[in-house]
């Protein structure tokens, strides 16, 4: 794979994540009915709610800047990943199987888009040293 292809992948899945998780986040924070219903039918407190949007639009910030901050956006994947099995588990157990279906499309997109990350931005610690 060619590095213009792997950055053609990365982008197109930033963008699809930020737009699904900025989505989220924006009727998080503005008291979407469709959303604050079927988080709290979930059994998540209100105040998770404003918290989760905060953070999501936030690490979509993180996301959408090219070249900086990569530690910080392993650290938005890793949050991301982390919304997404919580939301796939509690749909699971509450509302039934069906209602899993975005949190597995979810997954694929992310997992792509980290995949691609992980191509361009490689992690070395060659330089770490035992205690």
């Amino acid at each position: 794979m060619t590095l213009k292809t792997t950055k053609t992948i990365y982008w197109i899945g930033a963008s699809l994540t930020s737009l699904w998780f900025g989505t989220s986040g924006v009727c998080e924070l503005t008291k979407n009915p469709i959303v604050w219903d079927i988080t709290l039918q979930l059994g998540y407190p209100a105040y998770f709610i404003y918290v989760l949007g905060v953070a999501k639009l936030a690490g979509i910030v993180v996301l959408l800047i090219p070249n900086r901050w990569l530690r910080l956006k392993e650290w938005v994947f890793a949050g991301v990943f982390f919304d997404i099995i919580f939301a796939f588990c509690s749909k699971l157990i509450v509302i039934g199987p069906l209602a899993t279906i975005d949190a597995i499309i979810a997954f694929g997109i992310v997992t792509i888009t980290y995949l691609m990350f992980q191509k361009l931005y490689p992690t070395h610690y060659s330089n770490l040293t035992a205690i």
